[in-house]
């Protein structure tokens, strides 16, 4: 089992059971209570569990990870300026892939019907199902398992279907995404998925507020030198967004109010 592997089923048992032990996680999992307390360190460094003696407990309410309809008021002006700065980047006749997400949710929200023909691609139902209402008929729903809290379908079937597809733009959102660990989510299999999407995105566009960047979570979906654009908000910090400048990455700033600006590396 890979420690990524591990380290999942360490939180999965820690959701189910509200703790865990080092002694239980060593003899359930077949390795040495070193390995499991490394485990545990790396997740207490993520802030995805806190440390005990003998085990671990989980983080405050706060830190964790909230389910799609609480996470979508978080930072909400922040997602609707990101949502604004993005919809030039959709071209007539484009493919338009969306991970799922609150802030792919709402660029999804603010596409409306016009004269542009689009076809989507998305392993998110909340978006399939906006998209549909705001009037577009064209959209390729993944298929998968479904999975909580952030209503992505994941899995060998979600995989599958979106390694066959390819799109122009890719509209992704991140738990994560740091200038050396890159992109990053707590979900090892919603990881895989949204690498798929990447790999089949002619150009892919990090949709993330401020709260995200600098952060490192469990799963790496991919590196920085995947990413075309990083698009932001004014409370990004700036340090962070030099760091992610420097690999290639283009930085739209979007602003709450007026024009957005962009600067590229």
């Amino acid at each position: 089992m890979l420690a990524e592997q591990r380290q999942q089923q360490i939180l999965n048992d820690l959701e189910r059971a509200g703790s865990v032990s080092v002694a239980e996680l060593s003899e359930r999992l077949g390795v040495s209570d070193m390995t499991i307390r490394r485990d545990l360190e790396a997740l207490s460094e993520r802030r995805l569990l806190r440390k005990v003696h003998g085990g671990a407990i989980p983080v405050s309410k706060a830190a964790a990870e909230p389910h799609f309809v609480q996470k979508r008021r978080l930072n909400r002006p922040e997602k609707v300026a990101i949502a604004r700065a993005a919809l030039p980047l959709v071209g007539d006749g484009h493919t338009v892939a969306f991970s799922a997400g609150t802030t792919t949710w709402h660029v999804a929200a603010a596409l409306q019907q016009n004269d542009k023909d689009l076809t989507f691609i998305t392993n998110s139902t909340n978006i399939a199902l906006t998209l549909q209402e705001n009037g577009w008929g064209q959209i390729v729903l993944s298929g998968g398992s479904f999975r909580t809290p952030s209503d992505a379908l994941v899995g060998p079937y979600a995989d599958r279907t979106l390694r066959s597809l390819n799109s122009d733009v890719l509209f992704l959102g991140v738990h994560g995404m740091h200038p050396e660990a890159g992109l990053t989510t707590p979900n090892v299999a919603e990881a895989e998925t949204d690498h798929c999407l990447v790999e089949g995105a002619r150009k892919v566009v990090v949709v993330a507020d401020h709260t995200k960047l600098g952060v490192v979570a469990l799963a790496k979906i991919a590196p920085l030198s995947k990413v075309d654009i990083l698009i932001t908000d004014e409370q990004a910090p700036e340090v962070t967004i030099r760091e992610i400048e420097v690999s290639g990455v283009q930085i739209i700033v979007a602003a709450s109010q007026g024009a957005d600006r962009a600067s590229v590396g």
